[in-house]
């Protein structure tokens, strides 16, 4: 049996540490592990090569990941699907494990579904927004280094009686602002699924600085303010964030209205790097086991799942075109915290 693996989208912590627990649990069954190179791009353009044990020994909390990443959409490349075949064919591919987030895991249900490659899904982001799985791994590190961020981000507004806004990613669910938020103490915490009042934004604001002469604001890149036309997209369609972002537009809404000296930090990709948190790295140990048991048990077309703190598994096609945003009982857990 040999295993193709690829990382696509985004990286984050734990892409190591999952393709580590695939290649041990692999080994275990007497499998071999074929690396494809850059996402989808590498299956397409046949890159990739046999992973060895030396590989994998000791990158469980290296960041990035040893096999690269793109995001590349197979179904927007010119016979995309097509070339897909051939190199699974020609490399003696007998299953695929997908391992990214809704971008990565929709082309999988796709091919899955249209052209019966046998495929497995792992849910990987940072953003925590992959449907059907209460947990995704890098999600933990890098909230973790948010908090941290806005933590000393406190510190300085407090020292300079300054309103300090900290921009965090998250370009549809506010998982990560929400989070860092609540664990970090941020006086407001703004996400994509409320959306920006702005009327209600200022009184409170004015409200917060008026007793504490300082105040910390995390907000979520995602977070609409004025559509903008022209905008960038990349290969499934996504708006590119711009450069100046919600972060300023809310520091200079703050400056305009109140007149208050206010500063604006973003974090971007700062998130995205460095080593995984210990819940990160289990979770990977556990999800990357599971996917190989999966092939094993010739369970295609399904997504490893964290559920209720067990292992478990769904059908890609129920997280096709899925986003898990963040609910009622999170968004009023969060208000508790705003006074």
């Amino acid at each position: 049996m040999r295993i193709g693996i690829l990382t696509g989208g985004g990286d984050c912590p734990g892409l190591n540490s999952t393709i580590r627990s695939i290649y041990y649990k692999s080994k275990k069954y007497g499998y071999e592990v074929f690396g494809f190179f850059e996402g989808w791009k590498g299956v397409i353009e046949n890159s990739g090569r046999l992973i060895e044990l030396s590989d994998v020994e000791e990158i469980e909390n290296l960041g990035g990941t040893i096999l690269f990443s793109s995001r590349t959409n197979p179904f927007k490349e010119e016979k995309g699907v097509e070339k897909i075949l051939d190199t699974l064919n020609k490399n003696k591919i007998d299953a695929l494990i997908a391992i990214g987030g809704d971008d990565t895991l929709s082309v999988a249900a796709k091919l899955y579904e249209e052209y019966k490659v046998k495929v497995v899904g792992v849910p990987k982001t940072m953003d925590n927004d992959v449907y059907g799985t209460d947990y995704t791994f890098g999600f933990d590190s890098a909230t973790t280094i948010s908090m941290d961020a806005l933590e000393k981000l406190r510190d300085t507004a407090k020292a300079m009686k300054r309103i300090i806004i900290l921009e965090v990613m998250g370009r549809e669910a506010g998982w990560v602002a929400l989070f860092t938020g609540l664990a970090g103490c941020a006086d407001i915490t703004l996400i994509p699924e409320e959306g920006l009042n702005e009327d209600e934004f200022i009184k409170k604001i004015k409200e917060i600085f008026t007793k504490k002469e300082y105040a910390v604001i995390c907000v979520s890149e995602g977070v609409e303010i004025v559509e903008k036309e022209g905008v960038e997209v990349d290969a499934f369609g996504h708006k590119l964030l711009q450069e100046k972002g919600v972060g300023n537009f809310i520091g200079k809404l703050i400056k305009d209205k109140l007149g208050i000296n206010t500063r604006v930090a973003q974090i971007g990709h700062i998130q995205r790097g460095g080593p995984p948190t210990l819940f990160d790295r289990i979770l990977t140990i556990r999800l990357g086991v599971k996917a190989v048991e999966m092939v094993k048990e010739k369970e295609f077309g399904r997504m490893a799942t964290l559920i209720n703190g067990k292992i478990d598994s769904i059908p890609l096609k129920e997280v096709l075109g899925k986003t898990k945003r963040v609910d009622k009982y999170w968004i009023d857990l969060k208000e508790v915290f705003e006074i």
